[in-house]
């Protein structure tokens, strides 16, 4: 693997917008992120002292202790991916990732399903963090708990925990919504702060765990008999409990989303992508095993039902406990505020294309913030629509949050399947690839591992198990599968009724096919 050194004169802002200039758009974003702006934003977006904190009962519970063998395996598949997701950010630094990289490297129709999988995907995925708010704040302070009673805290199955998540998630939303829309750079150093105290936060509880161990690594090995009754016995288990790992290791590409408004994009944004997924996953890792090492009773039905806030509170104290869980929150609040930056980014860069109804209006730059602003707008209001379902619905909600990391695993195979096509008939690295991230003569390996990794994920995730999505009703385990196909359905029907109107032309401001794409 190679990565590029940086020639005299590059990383100023106008040889920044001369390279973007030569894909036929022009610079109306603000480029003012700097290296570790676009490492927080991958970083934030996977952020593990959201995830861990969130999904830990889940892979406890399904997989016992020794569930943690996921999350290596899972990282190798998702670096995999990742390392192919570096190229192409060296090769076409633009707003808009999956869409952008799959526009220049596989077929029309597949560049905009791959954008319109992602948006719905990361609108649902905004939902599902900041519900995560009734997880912790109400577990600080009883004065969190606003409708409900005191046996609602920390839950949101339950009526009265359903109700106040939704009023937390929804002030979350509207804050998230409003730094978007008032420009990049505020949104930057909210989220370099909120990852800075994640990073110092979780290397600091890595520590107070581990001064509080009481067994060995020896637990890694330790199932809990969760493979009893399962058809593939253990098998089974692992594979259900590879979900919570699955459900924290995706939007490292945030990185790449941001390249029009970074500083020397082509070397920055392919390092950053791989140190966020890299820092995720020693940190989590380590957060993980070092606190099932320390938690005072590894057989607590707590750690299957409320996880990390009871392991933290009961191995460290109320006091020290409650510390750790307001870092927690400030990690929740930068995560939702990236995944709705992805949400715009993508937006804006389909519209600017002419690729979503009314386009003009959704690529219009705010002159003042430099900023997308409508697309702040719906899908911040997109949004709270997804929240409200909860009220009525807990366990649709739960499906439908569960099918937004599916959302995100099929766009990823969007690119990584046509890449490693172009691998195989030699058309890919390009003969001007140039001196950017390149896999070298790893390439065609590391491809084919993102790809079967990619493929068995997504049948991991869409099949229907009680296990997962309940069994009260076939249409609640179906539930994953009905709605991945309505989506997709949905978008191909919208393709179909205006492909002729894109055809002739676009609304936005630039190419409906940039000048250095490879045509498929």
């Amino acid at each position: 693997m190679t990565t590029r050194s940086k020639p005299a004169g590059e990383g100023s802002a106008g040889s920044d917008s001369s390279e973007l200039a030569k894909f036929g758009y022009r610079q109306e974003l603000e480029r003012s992120l700097g290296s570790f702006s676009s490492f927080a934003a991958g970083f934030s977006y996977i952020s593990i002292m959201t995830g861990v904190f969130q999904l830990f009962f889940f892979g406890f519970g399904s997989g016992g202790p020794a569930f943690i063998w996921t999350w290596p395996l899972v990282f190798v598949g998702q670096l995999a991916v990742a390392l192919c997701f570096a190229e192409l950010a060296g090769q076409f630094p633009l707003a808009g990732s999956v869409y952008q990289w799959a526009k220049q490297i596989a077929k029309p129709v597949t560049s905009w399903l791959a954008g319109w999988i992602m948006i719905i995907g990361a609108i649902v995925t905004a939902a599902a963090v900041a519900v995560a708010y009734q997880i912790i704040l109400p577990q600080v302070s009883t004065a969190f708990e606003i409708v409900g009673s005191d046996a609602d805290a920390g839950l949101t199955s339950t009526p009265g925990g359903a109700q106040n998540a939704i009023i937390l998630a929804l002030v979350l939303v509207v804050f998230a919504t409003v730094v978007n829309i008032i420009g990049v750079k505020l949104m930057a150093k909210i989220n370099n702060f909120g990852v800075a105290v994640e990073l110092i936060a979780s290397v600091l509880l890595i520590i107070a765990l581990a001064v509080h161990i009481k067994r060995g690594p020896g637990l890694v090995f330790d199932t809990h008999g969760t493979g009893a009754g399962q058809p593939l016995g253990y098998l089974g288990a692992f594979l259900v409990a590879s979900l919570m790992s699955a459900y924290v290791f995706y939007g490292f590409d945030t990185a790449g989303s941001l390249a029009e408004e970074t500083t020397q994009p082509r070397r920055h944004a392919p390092r950053a992508i791989l140190r966020a997924l890299t820092a995720a996953f020693l940190v989590g890792g380590l957060m993980m095993l070092v606190g099932m090492m320390a938690v005072g009773d590894l057989n607590a039905n707590e750690l299957s039902t409320s996880g990390m806030p009871y392991l933290l509170k009961s191995t460290l104290g109320t006091g020290l406990g409650d510390a750790f869980l307001i870092c927690s929150a400030i990690a929740i609040t930068v995560c939702c505020l990236a995944v709705q930056t992805a949400a715009i980014r993508m937006t804006f860069a389909m519209a600017r294309d002419g690729r979503l109804p009314f386009s003009k209006s959704l690529s219009k730059v705010s002159p003042r913030s430099k900023t997308p602003v409508v697309p702040a707008l719906i899908t911040g209001g997109l949004t709270v629509v997804v929240l409200l379902i909860n009220l009525g619905n807990q366990r649709a909600f739960f499906v439908l949050t569960s099918t937004a990391i599916v959302l995100f695993y099929i766009p990823y195979l969007m690119v990584t399947a046509p890449m490693l096509l172009r691998r195989l008939r030699g058309q890919w690295p390009r003969p001007g690839h140039g001196p950017y991230f390149k896999l070298g003569r790893w390439g065609t390996l590391v491809n084919l591992v993102a790809v079967l990794y990619g493929a068995g994920m997504t049948v991991n995730l869409l099949w229907p198990r009680p296990e997962v999505y309940g069994s009260d009703h076939w249409y609640f385990q179906w539930g994953a599968v009905l709605i991945t196909a309505l989506i997709a359905v949905a978008g191909g029907v919208m393709l179909l009724i205006r492909r002729k109107r894109w055809a002739a032309g676009h609304s936005g401001t630039g190419p409906s096919e940039a000048p250095e794409a490879v045509t498929g």
